[in-house]
């Protein structure tokens, strides 16, 4: 297998063959021209991994052919050649982009040790820019299905605080998205290069907790064989997220308060104190002003965390993102799944649609891996989402409805009647949902947009009384 492709330009022939044959040897491929012109076209023609560029060519500079080379190619290695007489103009050209500059005559094997430390960073800049697109795409904001106008309000305030320092307090129910929302605050800061370091304080046993997070001393307690960092210790200079703080013990609850007060803190078995610069963001599920109440959580913690909160709407408040959530999960889940899987049909959008979704947005994500995951179809069926759920039945306060409908057996409504109120609140909740779009209403609903005005019609619902004023 090649070492990689190289592009060698010189108006020496001689150096040419040198170097030609000096870089086939050590079992690259070789290009070579002696024409600024010439060079351009091969690049168009061609992907190099390096090239290799007289200072001074004959019909051009090495300056401005790299420049038009990097406009082909931005990720390529520029290795300048140039004279004892012109370096200056050579370290000019390391200011402009060159990788490095190689004076001539050359020496082969220095040569060969400058081309492999370009490819190995040119491999490791890609390497750094693919692991921080996949950051980016994982859990940058835009990243984050927000069509809802809840949600945006929580976008907002998301992006207003992340530049800050301050402590955020992360609300809602399990699946909602709190570690996602405080990856995103890490990655919009000015810490983002810094470590993000996460712990669930509900899945960690009271007598390690304290040790996980502040760190221990070699014989500090049966077990502990060496000294160990605490999360804080790691955290330094980043962001530490504490999820499920409410199941946190109160006797740790008293160290993490000193912690954040004092902003040091001593590891188990230690009588050291440690300095940490962290920014903290933590999260709960539970209600912790009922847990103060209750004498379950610190009342100085609650208030020393309770400095931004952030709300984040379960999502039967947002079923409006329903529908762009599941574009989103499809092309996650079908890429390791290797399957070509273009959406739900409208029966099975239906039946997303009027799911209250008690597990949330992480319900919603297994319910459409299970539906990928077991359909031969590139749609999946309403028989595939959620197969044994007996709850969407209806629209709305369903059980509310069903119950006035059926009041008593003297003024109980008829089938006929029963399912046109049925209706008429499905359609209402629908638009409602939809903002009044009139188009996404019907794809939901499984009906052609024609038929979908007439049951309005039918229904006397005027559409532009659900359309978001401006």
């Amino acid at each position: 297998m090649s070492a990689g492709k190289i592009l060698v330009v010189d108006d020496d022939e001689n150096l040419l063959e040198l170097a030609k044959t000096n870089l086939i040897t050590a079992g690259y491929k070789v290009a070579t021209t002696r024409k600024a012109e010439d060079a351009v076209g091969a690049a168009m023609d061609d992907i190099f991994d390096l090239s290799i560029l007289d200072l001074r060519l004959s019909d051009n500079d090495g300056v401005s052919l790299m420049e038009q080379l990097h406009s082909i190619n931005p990720e390529m290695p520029v290795i300048i050649l140039t004279g004892y007489g012109t370096i200056e103009s050579a370290v000019e050209a390391i200011k402009k982009g060159a990788y490095t500059y190689i004076t001539k005559p050359f020496d082969s094997h220095d040569l060969l040790l400058q081309i492999g430390r370009a490819l190995e960073n040119r491999r490791l800049n890609l390497e750094v820019r693919r692991l921080k697109g996949l950051l980016k795409e994982r859990y940058d904001f835009d990243n984050i299905v927000a069509r809802s106008e809840k949600m945006q309000r929580v976008l907002e305030a998301v992006s207003r605080i992340a530049r800050t320092d301050s402590t955020v307090y992360i609300h809602g129910e399990s699946g909602t998205g709190k570690e996602v929302t405080a990856k995103a605050i890490h990655l919009a800061s000015d810490r983002k290069d810094q470590p993000f370091v996460a712990i669930n304080c509900a899945a960690i046993p009271e007598t390690l907790l304290e040790s996980e997070l502040f760190g221990h001393e070699k014989g500090s307690f049966t077990g502990a064989v060496r000294s160990t960092r605490g999360l804080f210790t790691q955290a330094h200079k980043g962001t530490i997220f504490l999820d499920e703080l409410g199941d946190m013990p109160l006797s740790v609850q008293a160290k993490l308060l000193r912690a954040l007060e004092e902003r040091q803190f001593y590891p188990v078995g230690s009588e050291k104190p440690v300095q940490v610069d962290v920014r903290l963001i933590v999260a709960t599920k539970t209600n912790l002003e009922e847990a103060v109440k209750n004498g379950l959580f610190r009342e100085d913690l609650f208030y020393r965390i309770h400095v931004i909160p952030i709300r984040l709407p379960p999502l039967r408040e947002r079923k409006e993102d329903i529908p762009h959530l599941v574009d989103h999960f499809l092309k996650k889940i079908c890429v390791p799944m290797k399957k070509d899987v273009k959406g739900v049909s409208p029966q099975a959008m239906r039946k997303l649609m009027l799911h209250e979704w008690p597990g949330n947005v992480r319900e919603l994500e297994n319910t459409l891996e299970y539906g990928v995951a077991m359909t031969h179809q590139d749609v999946i069926p309403e028989t595939l989402i959620l197969p044994t759920d007996s709850s969407t039945r209806g629209a709305g306060n369903e059980p509310e409805l069903v119950t006035r409908l059926l009041a008593d057996s003297e003024s109980a409504a008829s089938l006929k009647e029963a399912r046109a109120e049925f209706e008429r609140v499905y359609l209402i909740r629908l638009l409602e949902l939809c903002e009044g779009s009139a188009a996404k209403a019907a794809q939901v609903a499984g009906k052609y947009r024609a038929d979908f005005y007439d049951l309005l019609k039918r229904h006397g619902i005027r559409i532009q009384d659900f359309k978001k004023s401006k």
